[in-house]
Parts: C-alpha cells; structure tokens; sequence
C-alpha cells in the first residue's frame, strides 16, 4: 500500500508538486485523484514537458497539464491482459520491420534500446574547478573520481550509450594530466584536443573549432551528468528549428526563513514560513549549431550563457528544454558530488 500511494495525488495539486512527486517515485507517473479517492487523471514528466514548452507554469493546477481518460481495468486479471500476458523474464518490442525499440523486463519498466544519433560532443574541461578545492589542487575536475570512474569519463559513456564517439575536449588547467589519463584509452575513445593558452570562459573555447565542425553538436560542461532522452532532446531542437537549445532542469529550494510579503504603512499582506520556491537552473548542457562557432572572437574569454543572450537579441531561434530535477547530477561543489557518487553507487561506495 505504501508503494501504491507514492503514484497517487491530489487533482488540486500544482504542476510543481506533482513534478516533484514522480521524480520521488522513480516511476514516471502520477495517478490524480478528486476528495472522493476518485480517479480523476494521470500524468507523466512527459505530459509536464510539453505543457511547459506550450507555455504553462509550475505553479498552475495539475489539471491543466494532466491526461483526464487514464487507461484503467477492473480487476488485476483485466490489468495485466491489457498490460500483457507475461511467462518470460524479457519481452522485446519491434517495429513493422523488425528492430528492437524496447525490451520489457519482469518489473514492469522498459528499458529502451538507444538510437544511433551519432552527433559530436563537444565538451568544455578546461576550468580550474575552484568550487572543488581542495581536490582540485591535485587532481582537474574532469578526472575526480565519482566512485571509480572520472567524472568526464562516465559523461562519455552517457554519449556512447547513443553511439556519440565523437570527442572535442577543450582543456587547459592540468591539461597533461587528462591527456595522459586517455592515453590508454584511446580504444575506447576518439578524441581531438583543444588546449587553450589562456582561460576562455565557458564558451570562448568554442573559437578553438572553427572549421572543424559542420553539423549539430552537443555542448556540455564537465562536471554533469545528463540522464534525459538525448533523442527527445534533439527531436525538439530540429523541429523548432533552434540554433542553440538549453537543457535547463527543475531545482527545489527550502528558504530558511519566513518571508513576509509587506503593504503600505507597513501592513502584512502575506506570510509563509520557510517555503519552497520551485525553478528551472541551467544545466550547463546544449545543442548547438556550427554557425555559432564561426561568431565567436578569437582569444576572447566570454561565457555561453553570454554567447546564447547575444543571439537572442539578434532575434536567432534559442530556447530551454525542461527536464526533471533527477535527469540531472551536478559535481559542481563538493555536497553535490556526494549526491552523485550516491546516486550512482548506493550509500555503500565511497568517494
């Protein structure tokens, strides 16, 4: 009963707080209910998705966004004919011509098999990771271990896992370090250095590829990992026709205090104690298209939130695509390396 209530809300909830409902049940959905215990509606991060990018909010009425016909059943016997009838322990799933798309395991989850986006990725390591310090001091924040593997590493791998084996590493502070650690990995992957003379920004190193790229591209930080749809994420950007997608993710944040909304003469209009206030950070993760290389001034540090406000004031298609607080981890500071070494490996692994 306790499994089966964390996938059941309240119809007068918000979109936030349904959000963040389906991030704590690791399930994907949430089933609405009315204050009769009716069934009312579902809805997934996916519904969310596309009713922020309509233009709703988070702090509007589930509703708005929800799905108000569910699929139901009348018994379990009805539920899992119309899930399926299941003797084996995985069920793949094919197209008209064959291809596996899905395998559906014995928990009930599916477990997607990846397309081949085979897209470059372009990622910026060159930083000297200040927020890390102490570790930073020895070791380039790319190459701090999260369990046994560096953070860029298992970044990589995400990319792999979408047939990406096309590498752009921007480096320069310990740059030797992180190119002796590929030195014998070169198998696994194939990467083109980028060494920077001077600091950059976060998106003057971009400048060190002109020329060199000529379609979409990935662009990330090094010190996050993005577990979202990759294909989903590119999907949108094309069809919109963007020249530079940002993948922002939600963020809840408790402030420690009451806050107090004030009137005139001093009068007190509202109260709330210590409340939750519900935003969408940018992940330091992007699509981007090679023009955006070619306007970038050489030997010029410039930041790419920079970069991205000087194309929209010049009118250029840029835009967010929201994604779900646990599609991404941050290493970006110590307390939140812990939660991604957590979160990958369990209590047990340590740093």
């Amino acid at each position: 009963m306790e499994d089966i209530q964390k996938l059941i809300g309240r119809d007068t909830m918000t979109v936030s707080e349904a959000m963040k409902e389906i991030n704590e049940n690791d399930r994907g959905i949430l089933f609405l209910t009315d204050q009769e215990g009716k069934l009312c509606g579902s809805i997934t991060d996916g519904d969310i998705r596309r009713f922020l990018l309509k233009g709703g909010k988070l702090d509007e009425g589930v509703m708005a966004a929800a799905n108000r016909n569910p699929k139901t059943a009348r018994s379990l016997k009805q539920a899992a004919k119309l899930f399926h009838n299941r003797d084996y322990v995985v069920i793949p799933v094919v197209d008209p011509q064959g291809i596996i798309i899905d395998l559906y395991s014995q928990d009930g989850r599916t477990l997607p098999v990846r397309p081949n986006l085979n897209i470059p990725v372009v990622i910026n390591a060159g930083g000297r990771g200040t927020r890390l310090d102490p570790y930073t001091r020895v070791l380039p924040k790319p190459l701090i271990p999260v369990g046994d593997i560096p953070i860029i590493e298992l970044i990589m791998k995400e990319y792999q896992t979408y047939h990406c084996n096309d590498f752009h590493i921007i480096v320069n502070y310990k740059k030797e370090l992180m190119k002796a650690y590929f030195l014998d990995r070169d198998k696994d992957y194939n990467i083109t250095w980028h060494d920077e003379e001077e600091p950059l920004g976060t998106g003057g190193g971009l400048s060190l590829l002109k020329g060199q790229l000529h379609e979409t591209f990935f662009f990330t930080n090094c010190d996050s990992l993005m577990t979202a749809d990759y294909e989903e994420m590119i999907a949108f950007h094309r069809q919109n026709r963007n020249l530079i997608t940002m993948v922002c993710a939600r963020r809840d944040m408790v402030v420690p205090y009451g806050i107090v909304e004030m009137g005139e003469n001093g009068s007190i209009l509202e109260m709330k104690e210590k409340p939750t206030i519900s935003f969408f950070t940018n992940s330091g993760f992007y699509i981007v298209e090679p023009e955006v290389i070619d306007e970038i001034d050489d030997n010029t540090s410039i930041g790419f939130p920079e970069i991205i406000e000087q194309q929209r004031k010049k009118g250029k298609r840029v835009a967010v695509y929201p994604v779900a607080e646990n599609d991404w981890m941050d290493m970006g500071q110590i307390s939140e390396l812990e939660k991604m070494r957590s979160r990958l490996y369990g209590s047990k692994q340590s740093l």
